[in-house]
């Protein structure tokens, strides 16, 4: 699937949505550098009132690009509120225009307060008290097929709040691939590029990468996580997948 809605088997995918650093490969998330500044001036006198800090600690927090990375990785990794759109705002005077060139050595503002953990709810608690056999029966079980797939990947939509139906997710997928998961495209300026569509949803890798949608396999070609990092990438360009009609 080409990203910004250029036909994948015509034209090159822009490099808005490779999210991905220069040089990327195999190499690991580095640990993010953190600054902090200390006082090391004397206490002002009594009568001096101690202005307070216009910088809250948190706007002190860097992290310093390494190879390999992109800003959704960092965005995730370090969970950043907002994801990487919030990440990309922050630092647009750093990164430049394309989000999709951040280079290893940038160092990046963390965009907002790092998400605070969510109390465990009684529920939570109960269900960890169960045996793990009784969480597993009262898991929603999906059959293995493209019914399943779609049925599976709309559940995790919901929990996401993205958009679309059964049959909009439907028809894009068997114009796309006519339902068969492993399906790759091997002749298009893409594949040249390197980046062939695939599964599904045919997806590239750089749209995949920046649209996964947490909880879901990383292996574009898992039918749920290509089904929804499409669906994703389709709201956040025409609103809906149910909005595509052809290439996109």
């Amino acid at each position: 699937m080409p990203a910004q809605g250029k036909h994948r088997r015509s034209r090159t995918i822009p490099l808005a949505h490779r999210l991905i650093a220069v040089g990327t490969g195999g190499a690991a998330l580095a640990l993010p550098l953190v600054t902090a500044t200390t006082a090391g001036a004397a206490p002002a006198p009594q009568h001096v009132a101690a202005a307070p800090s216009a910088v809250t600690a948190a706007q002190k927090v860097t992290h310093t690009v390494v190879k390999g990375e992109s800003l959704a990785k960092i965005a995730d990794a370090r969970s950043v509120s907002g994801g990487w759109k919030a990440l990309y705002k922050t630092n647009r005077d750093t990164v430049g225009d394309n989000p999709s060139l951040i280079r290893p050595g940038l160092k990046l503002k963390l965009a907002g307060k790092p998400k605070a953990a969510a109390a465990p709810t009684a529920s939570a608690k109960e269900a960890s008290a169960k045996p793990a056999e009784a969480v597993q029966a009262a898991a929603k079980s999906y059959t293995n097929d493209l019914d399943g797939w779609i049925r599976e990947a709309l559940d995790v939509m919901a929990q996401n709040g993205i958009p679309g139906s059964y049959d909009g997710i439907h028809r894009n997928i068997m114009r796309e691939s006519a339902g068969n998961p492993q399906a790759i495209n091997n002749w298009d300026s893409n594949a040249a590029a390197g980046i062939p569509s695939k599964g599904l949803l045919q997806v590239i890798d750089p749209t995949f990468e920046a649209y996964h949608v947490p909880g879901t396999s990383t292996d574009s070609y898992d039918p749920v996580a290509n089904i929804t990092a499409a669906c994703n990438y389709a709201a956040d360009r025409y609103g809906s997948i149910d909005n595509v009609n052809g290439p996109y």
